[in-house]
Order: C-alpha cells, then structure tokens, then sequence
C-alpha cells in the first residue's frame, strides 16, 4: 500500500514539475556522494596515522622555535593527516597541554595550511572513473588481510577510493544545474566581477565550510561544481578563498575552556587566514590571469576550455586551475607571514592577555580535541603520566618536610591529601581518555603504548595512595604524643632517602621512555629491600629490651611496610618500561 503511494506521488510529481524530481534526484545524489566522500576522507586519515603513527609522534616532537622547521612540520603532518582543521586542532591541544609554545604553534598552523593544499591536487587526478574498482580491491584487503600494516594501507586506499567515487558522484549530479536557469541566476548575483562580487563568492565559500566543518569536503563541492560547468574558474577561486577562512571555525571552537596561548593559537589560524584572504581579494583579477598564464603554460589549455567525455561536456581543466589557486594563495602567504610569527604572537599577546591566575593544563581539556589523532593523543597522555610521576615526588618531598619538622604545617599536609586526591582523578582521566582512543582503528604499537600508560598511571596513583597513608600514620604518632627513638627515626629518615632516589630514577626514565632501566632499577631495588629488612630487625630488637610502645611499634611497622610498597609500584613502572608486563 506504501509502495502504490509512492509511486502515485511521484507520477503526480513528474506530471506537475518535471524539473522537480530531477532536483529531487540531484539532491540525493549530491548528498550520497558528500557522505561517502567524507567517510572516505576520515578513512584515509586514519589509515595513514595507524600505518605512520610511531613517525607522526616521532614529528611533533621534532617541533622547534624555528619557524621554517615547524612550517615544514605542519605540512608534512597535515599531508599525513589530510586534514588542516585536525592539524589545528591538534595543536590547539598541544598548546594546552603545554608541549607546544605559542610561537612554535603558529609556524606548524602556517604549514599546515599548505598541507592541507595536497587534497585539492588530489581531485586533479583523472582516475575518478576507477573509484569504485579502488574502493573494491581495498575492501578486501582491509577485510581480510592478517597484517596489521598491510590492513591500515588498505583502509587508506578504501578511504581513496571513497574520495574518488563520492566525488565523482557529486560532479554527475551537479551537472543538471547548468541547464537551470534559476540556479545560473542566483549565481550571478555573486559573479567576482566586482571586488564586492569577489566578497560575495569569498562569504559563500566561509559559510558553507563553517557549517560542513571540512574545507576538504567544500573544496571538493566547490570543484565538482566547476568540472560539470555550474560555475566558471574565477567564481570557483573565490569560493576557495573564502573556504580557508570557514575553516578556522574548527579550531576556534575547539579553543573554547582552553588555556590562554591555545586560544591565541586559534585565533593566530584566524587571522592569518583573513588577511591572507583580504590582502588576496584586492589583486584578485590578477591573481585570475596569473594563475590562467600558469595553467595555459602547463596544460596549453584555458581553466575554462570544455572537453567532451562520452557526450558529455565538462571542465577538467578548472580542477587544475582551482587546485592551483589553493596552493599559490597558502605558499605565498606563509612566505609573507613567516618572518612576522613574533610579532603576531605579541599581537595575540595583546588581544587576549594573561590571566591573573595561574592554570594548568588538565587532562579533560584533551578528550575531544585528540580522538582524530590517536597517534598523538597518546603522547599527549603519556606526558599526563609524566605529569604523574613528577607529583608524586613533590608529594615525597612534601612528606619529608613535615615528618623532620616539629612544628605542625598544616598548609602542606593539606598539599599531600590534595595531591593523592589529584591523582586518583588524574588516574581516572587517563584511563578513560586511553580508552576512547583504543576505541577506534589504532596500530598495535599504539595499542600497547596505551595498556602500558594505564599500567603506569595506576602504579603512580598507588604510590600517591602509599605516600598519603605514611602522612596518616606521621599524624597518627603525633595526635597520640609518641616520638620515634634516635635510631628508629635515623631509619626512616635513610629510607625515605633511598625511597625517594628510587623514585627519581624510575620517574625520569619514564620521561625519556627508557627501556633499558630494569637491571639498574632491580639492584637498587633489592637494596631498598634489604634496608627495610634490616631496620625492622633493628626495631624488633628495640621491642625486645622494652624500649617500644606497642601502638608506636604498630606505627613503625606500617611506616616501613608502606616505604617498600612505593618502591615495589615503582619497580612495576621499570617493568612495563622494559616491555615485561
């Protein structure tokens, strides 16, 4: 009965308005293809960053205060990533998380602008036809390959062959739209004839990229349109131009909560954007001729000269020639802009100043910003396990000052309860971060720089838990007026020595990612090990002459017993660095 009632609808339809259902057909076809070319996209992002994963962490800490290198940074991860508004991002939550200066974000944010220029050259490839054969061969090789490596590569060419089909798809069904004359009308109204017709196209294109959130997507709308002849060249370059300002939307929403250089990192992307747009749309007619000179040289041809294919018509050549107006528009104006970084970052400075409070970077600031990254996010929560490491020995320090000093502190007491409550949530955040990320198509290697992560964090909230319950038992012996004899606190005050030291090797080796601790870190551990033997032996031999009260013995016990703990917790951490567990 549904179905009758269909097709009675559409007969009403076709007889009505014939142009109507074609429209209607337009629209589904379009969005099929839009959908599918982003789904593509994200494939081939992901598949590269699983296969280069190790070399995209390798990268960004490669990241310098030299302009050019981090230039080069941000293209080559962009071109990894095929995504400047991930790369952005990215950095966005690097600044935050405090790896990244100001300054060294704006020069990899300039790269990544001209990295992301590679997906336009992308569509220049007249292999669109066999997108589907691409998307095909792939798919059995992403289903049903063994190995990881050769899975990912063919999760990339899936995604490839996604790109192609969708938009070959989108160009077949915007080719009814040149023979619409309501459409060309429209259309005119935003010729870049003028400057302000210029504005209009540049307006359009940032809208639309804005909303869809992807220049990668209203690039390939924008050229799609051009090859099936709805628009002209010139009309094309405006849109792009206009879509490289859209595209900063991303990062500057992702910048909202964040730390105050990461929100000058966003606007940095914003403004470079906008004033590489406007200083471009003043010479726009001769940037046109420039780049019609160029593909003429090269292809000896006009961007807007037609070719038939199979009785069609279409305008190949406006790939090339929008492609290249992308590319030139970004390399010149990072050229332009790269000797200014400082003083954009004193600009930046200015506009959005220094809070009165201090902040610091927190691991939640990270969870929606990373997930498209895996590679890095797991280096942005290895350096929260750092982060970790590093309390719990100002958490050591904390315990010995107030165990030597006589007078009561109540000021850091209150800072060692804080800092083992801090790391239970700290704990808790890596894990759940660790586990969104894990979520999704990760290499192996990520997969197991992540279990090692949790294994770690836990150990670390365990000795924070250990350090706590010796501050307990300090307090403990002081509300009850006990002291601990010459010889007993000699103990301790050694062993907390040893204890902390232990600490210091283990943490720092976690921090350079030092595999080849565990025989150093073994030693020294049975020597702790030893020294905890040998005082309670010292200490039983007190009890026995009757020189120790038992609640004071009780105490003491628990003091050496918790002082082993922290040094057996820190001794798994030298395991999973050695791959052991």
């Amino acid at each position: 009965m549904d179905i009758n009632i269909s097709h009675m609808v559409c007969g009403v339809l076709a007889e009505s308005n014939p142009e109507q259902i074609d429209l209607f057909q337009m629209f589904f076809i379009v969005l099929g293809g839009l959908g599918i070319f982003l789904l593509g996209m994200k494939n081939m992002s992901e598949g590269m960053q699983a296969v280069a994963g190790d070399r995209i962490r390798k990268l960004i800490n490669l990241a310098t205060n030299h302009r050019i290198l981090g230039c080069g940074l941000g293209t080559l991860i962009t071109c990894i990533i095929q995504s400047s508004s991930v790369t952005t991002v990215m950095v966005v939550g690097m600044v935050n998380a405090g790896l990244m200066n100001l300054t060294q974000s704006i020069s990899v944010i300039m790269g990544a602008n001209i990295g992301t220029t590679i997906t336009g050259w992308l569509f220049t490839f007249k292999v669109s036809k066999y997108g589907l054969l691409i998307l095909g061969v792939s798919a059995f090789v992403y289903l049903f390959s063994k190995k990881d490596r050769v899975r990912f590569l063919g999760m990339f060419f899936l995604g490839l062959g996604m790109v192609f089909f969708g938009l070959e798809m989108m160009s077949d069904g915007f080719k009814p739209l040149r023979n619409y004359p309501h459409f060309v009308e429209w259309f005119e109204r935003f010729s870049p004839s003028t400057y302000f017709g210029v504005l209009k196209c540049c307006l359009v294109g940032a809208l639309l990229t804005a909303i869809v959130q992807s220049s990668s997507a209203t690039l390939g709308i924008t050229i799609s349109l051009a090859y099936a002849g709805a628009i002209d060249f010139e009309t094309g370059a405006a849109l792009v131009l206009g879509e490289n300002i859209g595209t900063t939307v991303t990062a500057l929403l992702a910048s909202i909560g964040t730390s105050t250089n990461s929100r000058r990192a966003a606007l940095a992307h914003t403004i470079f954007n906008i004033i590489g747009v406007f200083w471009i749309t003043l010479i726009f007619h001769y940037y046109m001729d420039f780049i019609t000179w160029l593909v003429q040289t090269t292809e000896h041809v006009l961007p807007n000269d037609s070719v038939y294919e199979d009785s069609i018509v279409t305008y190949p050549y406006r790939k090339v020639a929008i492609a290249a107006t992308h590319t030139g528009f970004n390399v010149i104006n990072t050229i332009i802009f790269l000797p200014f970084i400082h003083i954009l970052a004193r600009v930046l400075k200015i506009i959005i100043p220094d809070r009165n409070v201090e902040e610091v970077p927190h691991l939640t600031y990270l969870d929606v910003r990373m997930f498209d990254t895996p590679a890095i996010a797991i280096e942005q929560s290895g350096e929260e396990v750092i982060r970790m490491g590093r309390r719990t020995l100002d958490m050591l320090n904390d315990l010995k000052q107030v165990m030597s000093s006589p007078a009561s502190n109540n000021e850091i007491v209150e800072r060692i309860f804080q800092g083992e409550q801090d790391l239970d949530v700290m704990q808790k955040e890596i894990v759940e971060f660790i586990g969104h990320v894990m979520s999704g198509n990760i290499s192996h290697e990520v997969t197991a720089d992540g279990r090692e992560q949790i294994r770690m964090a836990d150990e670390f909230e365990s000795i924070s838990d250990y350090i706590a319950t010796l501050l307990k038992l300090h307090l403990k012996m002081k509300d009850g007026q006990l002291s601990l004899s010459p010889e007993g606190k000699q103990d301790l005050d050694t062993l907390h020595e040893m204890v902390k030291d232990y600490l210091i090797l283990v943490a720092e080796a976690v921090d350079r990612e030092d595999s080849t601790l565990l025989s150093e870190a073994k030693n020294k551990g049975n020597a702790v090990t030893k020294y905890v033997k040998e005082s309670r032996s010292r200490h039983l031999t007190r009890v026995e002459a009757g020189n120790v009260k038992p609640l004071k013995s009780l105490i003491y016990t628990d003091m050496l017993r918790s002082y082993r703990r922290i040094k057996d917790h820190a001794y798994n951490i030298a395991e999973v660095l050695a791959g052991e567990k």
